[in-house]
């Protein structure tokens, strides 16, 4: 059968022959129909995450959405790789897909959608009428984070990002307001105080981080800025404008920012993760949630493997 098989860590994957896959005990083959593209799957294969593959060559994708043996439609894990036309998994790592979901929709969701619904709630315990500010809100998880904050009762909600045409979008998804991050610092900065207002932003789920969060921290810890908020929940999710950021110390003391991090080291009980995912699969179905997706053949994996995907995920169809 044909995968997409990592033969050097750093390098593209290929579409290449490979075993079938031979079921343990336990175990079961699903005939994969849809694998979401994302930026985990590129980090593990370049070899600077502390997952990556120690045994080369390696199937790529966790992943996936499949046809079980008798039929059953579901989203599943695959610990061999899941980046194939079948791939191995077990009956307690499936999760049945609703009627009226494609497999590919429901594929790409899950990941960006309970990550962010737990973002907000789990670690921004984010409550109903609060004012919440998107960085990154043009990328795929962006997008649903504004959604999500929509639909989780928020009272205002402000998409911060650098796509044009994703922003433009941004309000019939739900965003009271958006802010293009690629002006200079001083235009920037100016933008976040008026977006603020008096009021502030409670909650920041910000997926950038590096110099628009800078330039965030400092508009908010201005000495004129007056806000009746006195706490801003920072959730720092994602970096992709930068891995680091200079903070002063008296922006801490002067803004009430708090800040903490979500990630694979402070995720959700399993328990609490599955009635995310399932709430996510829910909101899909019902319309309430949406996901741009980009589908290409599986066969084409080493082409799109750097694309910039401009604000929708990408699937792979075997």
């Amino acid at each position: 059968m044909k995968a997409a098989v990592l033969h050097t860590l750093g390098d593209r994957p290929r579409y290449a022959e490979v075993p079938e896959p031979a079921p343990g005990d336990g175990q079961v083959v699903v005939d994969v129909t849809a694998c979401p593209l994302t930026n985990l799957d590129r980090v593990l294969a370049a070899g600077t995450h502390f997952a990556s593959p120690s045994a080369l060559p390696a199937v790529c994708g966790s992943l996936a959405a499949g046809r079980l043996p008798g039929g059953a439609r579901v989203l599943f894990r695959s610990p061999d790789g899941a980046m194939a036309e079948r791939a191995l998994t077990r009956p307690e790592l499936c999760t049945p897909i609703p009627d009226g979901v494609d497999d590919d929709a429901a594929a790409a969701i899950q990941n960006p959608g309970v990550s962010t619904w737990a973002a907000l709630e789990w670690r921004a315990r984010m409550r109903p009428g609060e004012h919440v500010l998107v960085l990154g809100a043009t990328g795929v998880a962006g997008q649903i984070a504004v959604q999500l904050a929509r639909h989780l009762g928020a009272g205002r909600v402000v998409g911060a990002g650098r796509n044009p045409r994703v922003l433009a979008a941004l309000p019939g998804m739900g965003a009271d307001a958006t802010i293009r991050v690629d002006q200079r610092d001083e235009a920037l900065g100016a933008a976040f105080r008026a977006e603020a207002d008096t009021a502030g932003f409670d909650v920041v789920i910000d997926f950038l981080w590096g110099r628009p969060t800078e330039v965030l921290l400092g508009a908010l810890g201005r000495a004129d800025m007056e806000l009746r908020s006195l706490r801003t929940r920072l959730v720092q999710v994602g970096a992709m404008a930068g891995g680091q950021v200079t903070l002063s110390a008296e922006v801490l003391r002067s803004s009430g920012v708090e800040i903490c991090g979500f990630g694979t080291g402070n995720a959700p009980p399993p328990a609490e993760l599955a009635r995310l995912r399932d709430g996510v699969l829910a909101l899909l179905a019902g319309g309430i949630l949406g996901i741009g997706l980009h589908r290409v053949p599986l066969a084409e994996v080493a082409e799109v493997w750097n694309a910039d995907e401009r604000g929708v995920r990408t699937v792979l169809i075997p």
